[in-house]
């Protein structure tokens, strides 16, 4: 079995990849966006995190997420979320022809990657780059011309409060891509 190191700094902050399996579209999807909002809700009940950004592109996600004092345990978190998500709705995504003996042995759906990639914020510029990137992440992909035209993502919470002008990331703003 492999042992992945993960960064276990109580109170930080974490910036996220979790992608879909075989980076299949589906995160978008109606039903896994409602899944994954229910799953969330249940997780953060019982073990609390504050979602500092989020995007949801149609085969992956990123997020920043601050983790409580004297807690450092992203991956259980992650663990539940991803397995309410495959719970709820793994059936109308599964696909027999792609299950491994190694997927069954890990009753393993068909919605996520069994891994995930994360990084220690380590100060406030790191923080905002994360953050931007993020909000970017739409148009970097193709998926939509201007970040203020993707609904799904906390750009439009920060535009609200007034953290960012609706018109960042396009209309001759620059963004410097992290490269992540």
């Amino acid at each position: 079995m492999s042992y992945y190191r993960r960064a276990k700094t109580t109170g930080a902050s974490y910036f996220f990849t979790v992608v879909s399996y075989r980076r299949r579209d589906i995160l978008c999807d109606t039903r896994v966006r409602e899944a994954l909002r229910k799953a969330i809700a249940e997780v953060r009940n019982k073990s609390p995190f504050t979602i500092d950004a989020w995007v949801l592109l149609p085969d992956h996600l990123h997020c920043i997420w601050t983790l409580p004092p004297n807690d450092a345990d992203f991956s259980s978190r992650w663990g539940r979320i991803k397995r309410l998500v495959s719970m709820d709705c793994g059936n109308v995504y599964h696909r027999d022809e792609w299950m491994t003996t190694s997927k069954k042995k890990h009753r393993e759906s068909m919605i996520w990657q069994r891994r995930f990639w994360e990084h220690q914020i380590r100060d406030e510029k790191d923080f905002n780059h994360h953050m931007d990137y993020i909000h970017y992440n739409p148009v970097k992909h193709g998926i939509s011309r201007r970040v203020v035209d993707w609904p799904y993502s906390t750009f439009h919470r920060y535009v609200k409060n007034g953290i960012y002008p609706s018109n960042w990331g396009g209309n001759g703003i620059e963004f410097v891509d992290i490269g992540e």
